[in-house]
């Protein structure tokens, strides 16, 4: 029988959809015809794979061969099917044993030689692979990637030559290893000098997962605060460290299989589009605040950015998830990740400074601030003002802060008490579950009733101040809220009071 089946993996997002390669030999003009939903790069292939063929020494059927990649309205892109196409030619032919291809995956982009090189989204696949019970043979470029799978029986081959080798049982391929860690250098709050009440709202942000908006004059340290926020994080898990390191592997910028336990940190430029924020292409590809999964998204300058890219931001913040919509096909990522944002309190950036140096008028700070809408800010939990730091404060002589070691020691305690009580950070608390877990005694509710009246904040702010007032008694050890962590909570929503009152 002139027919052979070979198992691959597409790349739909961060899955990767079983695609089983079917090769059929038949009578008629020598042709090579690939269907299935093929793009450019796969209808290429052929070309590449004949080359390969014949370069490994072995014979390039002249018959009709007809390539179906199944399912047929799955699009398929890349050169990530070329081995598997070439191994199907090859066993339909009779030149390798045919009965090997069933408990195999196969992946790679063949080179006119015959080299296999590496491709992008191994890692869902490989988790994908172990999940189907199959081995998984991919380029030794992407070995260590596809290690990082637990469970899974990944191999490596350099050529086409040596996985036509393998299985015809003359030889064994090695098994794809993780390369050892590497040893991550973290930014350490130590390095922060006074700042006492922005280095507060920091240990409450990481403890809780809270979103974090820092303002204050040019220089004062927003950058600098911000940058410390990953060193606070409890370690990634396993399965948080596997989702984000899935989703760098099928960005196409790459992934550090040295550094996949490490927590994200991006910080892209404020004139990024929403596009780049989020996600897409006409092949839907992660944004940044997909590749801030699991991890920190710092936004600087946060009135200087585009209106329409930060109001993307809006349903993620919600959501932790993010679906990319073109009309050929749509793909979700996830999307929690912890945002830590900066800004200047004016244009000129010295309002409120003790100098007097600020020059704006009122309605210039209220159009500079109307820049980033009501409804964005209503979803970022803590407000904190960063003052301009005296000199004798930045004297070399002067005491460092506490480092971040001994942060994050008070913050990993807090997060047990989360994940015990509720199973994850305060942050991601459902209504009925800030409800639960969020209880006010009777004068603190009133206190926090008049605040919400006051203030006039939405519902989704309250939730907010009672989501941070539960992680500000997680921190102090406390089973109830009480009224220090309810008062310190409504401190942190500066800019939900008007003018008069942020004066006062």
């Amino acid at each position: 029988m002139s027919l052979a089946l070979v198992h691959s993996r597409a790349r739909a997002g961060v899955a990767a959809p079983p695609v089983r390669v079917e090769v059929h030999l038949s009578g008629g003009l020598p042709a090579t015809h690939i269907v299935g939903l093929p793009e450019a790069a796969v209808r290429e292939s052929r070309d590449r794979v004949r080359a390969a063929i014949l370069c490994a020494q072995f014979e390039f059927p002249a018959r009709r061969i007809t390539v179906n990649l199944a399912p047929a309205d799955l699009p398929k892109d890349g050169g990530r099917f070329d081995l598997p196409i070439a191994l199907g030619i090859l066993a339909a032919s009779g030149q390798i044993d045919r009965d090997a291809l069933a408990d195999c995956e196969f992946l790679g982009e063949l080179g006119l030689t015959g080299e296999l090189r590496a491709i992008d989204g191994v890692l869902p696949a490989a988790l994908a692979a172990a999940r189907a019970g199959r081995r998984l043979v991919v380029p030794t470029g992407s070995g260590a990637e596809a290690a990082l799978a637990r469970d899974v029986q990944a191999q490596t081959a350099r050529t086409l030559l040596e996985v036509c080798a393998a299985l015809n049982g003359t030889k064994v391929l090695p098994e794809a290893c993780a390369p050892p860690p590497q040893a991550i250098t973290i930014p350490d709050m130590a390095d922060v000098r006074g700042q006492a009440h922005a280095r507060r709202a920091l240990e409450v942000a990481a403890a809780g997962n809270h979103h974090l908006l820092l303002v204050g004059t040019p220089g004062c340290g927003k950058t600098l605060l911000a940058s410390r926020l990953p060193g606070l994080l409890p370690p990634a898990s396993e399965e948080e460290a596997l989702e984000t390191a899935a989703i760098a592997s099928v960005s196409g910028r790459g992934l550090d299989p040295a550094r996949w336990r490490q927590r994200p940190y991006r910080a892209p430029h404020h004139t990024a589009s929403a596009v780049a924020l989020v996600g897409g292409g006409a092949d839907p590809r992660p944004g940044e605040i997909s590749l801030a999964h699991n991890g920190v998204l710092f936004l600087d300058e946060l009135p200087e950015w585009d209106r329409r890219a930060l109001e993307v931001l809006r349903e993620p913040l919600e959501s932790g998830t993010v679906t990319v919509s073109r009309a050929a096909r749509s793909a979700e990522f996830p999307a929690r990740f912890q945002l830590v944002a900066a800004m200047n309190p004016c244009p000129c950036g010295w309002a409120g400074d003790p100098g007097g140096r600020c020059r704006c008028n009122p309605e210039q700070v209220r159009r500079y601030r109307a820049k980033i809408s009501g409804p964005l800010l209503d979803r970022i939990d803590l407000h904190v003002d960063v003052p301009r730091l005296p000199p004798q404060e930045l004297r070399p002589d002067a005491p460092n802060g506490e480092d971040s070691a001994r942060i994050r020691a008070r913050v990993e305690r807090a997060r047990v008490m989360q994940l015990q009580r509720a199973g994850k950070a305060n942050a991601q608390l459902g209504q009925a579950e800030t409800m639960r877990d969020c209880r006010l005694g009777e004068r603190d509710q009133a206190l926090l009733e008049r605040a919400i009246e006051r203030l006039q904040l939405s519902a989704r702010s309250m939730h907010r101040i009672l989501r941070v007032a539960r992680t500000i008694a997680d921190l102090d050890g406390a089973t109830n809220i009480a009224s220090a962590h309810l008062t310190e909570a409504l401190g942190y929503r500066r800019l939900d009071r008007g003018p008069s009152q942020r004066a006062a």
